[in-house]
């Protein structure tokens, strides 16, 4: 280690470092200008019947709508970006004057990796920090302004497990008046159910944090199997349960910064939900995807610095393929998760690690 020298950052790293970030973010501003007009088109109707302001629609949800778009694609746009560019300097011979100048393939990758350092720095905090804020104006636009998505937060039937062996089931929860039409309390020992309280027209007090209802019914089961009912007036129960868990996971759980997602994960586990899968998936890919830049740098430069007969087209046609197999594979691996048939984090990384076995291969083979 005493011999190593970081390499300098010269006029030839800067015009790569400078040509490689700017392609990146002009491919990225174009396909956005195409996204928001077809989007827009699509959604007119519902901005216009709705009438949503224009100033709701320009800053509430487009321009929160846009660094979901650019971080969901990164990794696609860094790839394009990344053979786009290179594949131009192979064509035109310059790689392969550097090389013969006595520059080494590793020292021509340092501006690369030092642009997708700037690249996954940008998608690290966006998926951390900003979308999650972003992603809550987005909902509250949305349920809002779309007929299509008035009560996409919440499913008809909603059943969650608030703490081991007490599992609460809510029927037709409406988020305006916080009142569920069926209200279900079970506890549950050696798998079988032992006792249940049932209410009609269930009310949650955001206030107080309690639940309430002017009748209710108890069923309790004695250790010889026989059922005692009883009839119960005015329910007033608080639960270890937030009003937010009550939305879906998948989405709830986009709306939140990786601290409060750490925090709801811990909270879960204590639960004991069958929820935890589809929370650690959502926590590891935020670190997984912004670290496949790195990955998607190395194999975009490794397969494009080598000039061939198809040219610039030849070495997008390959890279995109790869690149859109690797994003194939992330998904299904989450779902291979999700499913409890893998661990999370061993799901969500084998891509990069696959991946990462494809950069070297490449790596070895480009012009040395």
């Amino acid at each position: 280690m005493k011999n190593f020298r970081w390499p300098g950052f010269k006029i030839l790293d800067r015009y790569i470092f400078r040509k490689f970030l700017g392609t990146y973010f002009f491919a990225i501003a174009m396909i956005i200008v195409i996204v928001v007009v077809f989007d827009y088109v699509e959604k007119v109707d519902d901005f216009t019947e709705l009438k949503a302001p224009l100033k709701a629609v320009i800053f509430d949800y487009y321009l929160n709508f846009i660094p979901f778009f650019i971080n969901q694609f990164s990794g696609l746009f860094t790839f394009i970006a990344c053979i786009f560019f290179t594949s131009k300097l192979a064509y035109q011979t310059e790689i392969v004057a550097m090389l013969s100048g006595g520059m080494s393939f590793r020292r021509l990758m340092w501006p690369y990796f030092l642009g997708a350092l700037a690249i996954s720095t940008l998608s690290l905090a966006l998926s951390l920090w900003v979308i999650p804020y972003t992603q809550r104006t987005l909902v509250d636009f949305e349920m809002q302004y779309r007929k299509k998505r008035q009560n996409f937060q919440f499913d008809r039937h909603i059943y969650r497990q608030i703490e081991p062996g007490t599992f609460l089931y809510i029927r037709d929860f409406a988020k305006k008046s916080n009142q569920a039409r069926f209200f279900a309390l079970e506890r549950y020992e050696d798998r079988a159910i032992v006792q249940t309280l049932e209410a009609a027209d269930a009310k949650f007090d955001p206030e107080t944090q309690r639940w309430s209802a002017s009748r209710y019914t108890l069923r309790m089961r004695d250790s010889l199997g026989a059922e005692h009912f009883s009839q119960h007036r005015n329910l007033d129960t608080l639960l270890n349960l937030d009003i937010n868990e009550l939305g879906r996971v998948k989405e709830l759980i986009k709306t939140m910064t990786i601290t409060e997602l750490n925090d709801f994960l811990d909270q879960q586990k204590a639960k004991g939900s069958d929820e935890i899968a589809i929370i650690q998936v959502e926590q590891q890919s935020r670190f997984a995807y912004p670290a496949a830049t790195f990955i998607l740098t190395l194999i975009g430069v490794s397969l494009s610095s080598r000039k061939v007969r198809g040219g610039t087209g030849l070495h997008i046609g390959i890279g995109t393929a790869l690149c859109f197999s690797y994003i194939l594979f992330n998904r299904f691996f989450e779902e291979f998760a999700k499913g409890g048939a893998l661990p999370p984090a061993l799901a969500v990384w084998i891509p990069n690690l696959i991946y990462l076995g494809v950069a070297v291969y490449l790596y070895q083979k480009a012009p040395k």
